[in-house]
């Protein structure tokens, strides 16, 4: 018999001969230990069958093991759960007058699962959310633990790693003394005469949205650290009125905007912790490609805008620094990453997704891992110059491909 999961959405439906929510660390290791085939789903957040481990494979989700979160103010790190989510680390990290450098648009997703697929937020100078991470607990297939962490030369394969070398137990997290943002809006960014580094970087955090209707951004989001010099920002008008980022939703869920100033992590996302984030009418892709790029990149979907505009609910543009995971999407380069919230209707968003695929090819895009993505393997894995040494390391920590699915040996290849 075959059990079924979907993800946050309700439009992706996992497959497993067994789903599990151990409640205990050793539940966990006994179940990992005698499985054939283990994947386990974070918080549920993709939009593709990254995390399903086949009707022969065992489904764990973290959900049941206590919520660990231990705070060292004096070394200024946290060690937290696999099963947490950001929303309840950043609250609990405040409490300690401390904070993460950078949080996703979503403050809803869990932290295993937000580092193992290369998940960010936006800054010129931020990395993706796995840059914080400073030591990965992680339960590999004969139950034992593994702990990896800066210095040891498997460290930048541990972190961004697609779940492929074992199920991540506890991280522990680089943090900063506490500081508040201020977030501003802006509409109607013309796309021609764009300066895009200066836009990009005209705060902490930047983020463009437009809807492909017509050439431009409709929406601005700057987020300003109070602690830093207020910018100007002159190439738009500020907004008149609170904007949620998709046209026409109401702005009520969305994180306090006009500059009001606020905690790090009640401005960092666009949505409000409290706000549980709307089930399905959408599919998901985002590219990330070298920032250097970025107005070409623009320019070409901009071409394609009346192919992509009709199945398209709001696309959003973000800045990623270089990191050095080596399955991570911004590895060795600063990055541009185009994100595309689709409709609900895969038939028509596929061959619109193959065009933007398409119109970015010179520009050589990586997918998000938890996204939609039609890019053959061969040149998803090309774009990885340490593709191999991590092939090499899931062999040494999985050699009988416990944690492999179908997902995994197309990355990997084989």
């Amino acid at each position: 018999m075959t059990e079924t999961v979907t993800n946050w959405a309700g439009n992706i439906v996992f497959a497993a001969k067994e789903v599990h929510r151990p409640r205990s660390l050793d539940e966990l290791r006994a179940l990992v230990s005698g499985s054939a085939r283990v994947r386990v789903l974070g918080s549920g957040h993709s939009f593709n069958k990254i995390a399903e481990p086949g009707g022969d494979g065992v489904l764990l989700s973290l959900d049941g093991l206590t919520g660990e979160i231990d705070v060292d103010v004096s070394a200024r790190t946290v060690r937290v759960g696999g099963g947490v989510r950001y929303a309840e680390l950043a609250r609990r990290v405040h409490e300690h007058g401390l904070a993460l450098a950078n949080m996703a648009s979503l403050p809803h997703i869990s932290v295993a699962g937000s580092v193992a697929t290369g998940t960010h937020g936006s800054g010129v100078a931020n990395g993706p959310l796995a840059a914080s991470v400073r030591e990965v607990e992680i339960v590999t297939a004969d139950g034992s633990t593994v702990v990896v962490g800066r210095g040891d030369r498997r460290f930048d394969g541990a972190v961004t790693s697609l779940g492929a070398l074992g199920v991540v137990t506890a991280l522990t997290l680089d943090l900063e003394p506490a500081y508040e943002v201020e977030q501003h809006l802006f509409t109607e960014l013309p796309l021609e005469g764009l300066d895009f580094e200066r836009v990009a970087g005209a705060a902490y955090s930047v983020s463009l949205f437009t809807d492909w209707g017509a050439p431009g951004f409709r929406q601005v989001w700057v987020k300003r650290r109070t602690d830093e010099p207020l910018a100007d920002f002159p190439w738009a008008a500020p907004a008149v009125e609170a904007l949620h980022p998709v046209p026409g939703m109401p702005a009520v869920n969305c994180t306090a905007q006009f500059g009001v100033p606020g905690p790090w992590h009640e401005r960092l996302p666009h949505f409000r912790a409290e706000f549980t984030p709307s089930s399905g009418n959408e599919l998901q892709s985002e590219y990330l490609l070298p920032r250097a790029h970025a107005l070409r990149a623009l320019r070409a979907i901009e071409g394609i805008r009346r192919t992509v505009a009709p199945v398209l609910q709001i696309c959003e543009v973000r800045t990623v620094a270089a990191d050095e995971q080596w399955l991570s999407p911004s590895h060795g380069r600063d990055t541009v990453a185009l994100h595309f919230t689709w409709i609900e209707d895969t038939a028509a968003v596929l061959p619109v997704v193959r065009a933007v695929e398409g119109a970015l090819e010179p520009f050589e895009p990586r997918p998000h891992w938890g996204k939609v993505f039609q890019l053959p393997p061969d040149a998803v894995r090309g774009r990885y110059p340490r593709i191999d040494d991590f092939t090499a390391l899931a062999r040494v920590l999985d050699p009988a491909g416990k944690f492999s699915n179908a997902f995994v040996r197309d990355v990997l290849g084989g």
